[in-house]
């Protein structure tokens, strides 16, 4: 069973941040060389940077996603 299913919001917010860390991780590898920021590549690497569209792509939709949105108001509000 998924953390929407059960309704986990932390669950839920733990998988979206791993999305979007995997978005920045691979853009990174796309823009420099071994991941390397001291080492830019001229071109982004066009495979990687698919990748990092693909993650992309997920992440957002994690984060707009209406349930995961609707308890993410409630775990504020317990939460202030």
């Amino acid at each position: 069973m998924g953390y929407k299913a059960e309704g986990d919001f932390v669950g839920m917010d733990v998988a979206r941040k791993y999305l979007q860390m995997g978005y920045t991780r691979s853009m990174r590898y796309a823009k420099h060389k071994g991941g390397n920021k001291s080492k830019p590549l001229g071109e982004p690497d066009p495979e990687k940077s698919r990748a990092a569209g693909i993650f992309y792509e997920k992440w957002r939709a994690a984060a707009e996603d209406e349930e995961y949105l609707r308890l993410k108001g409630e775990f504020r509000r317990r939460n202030r």
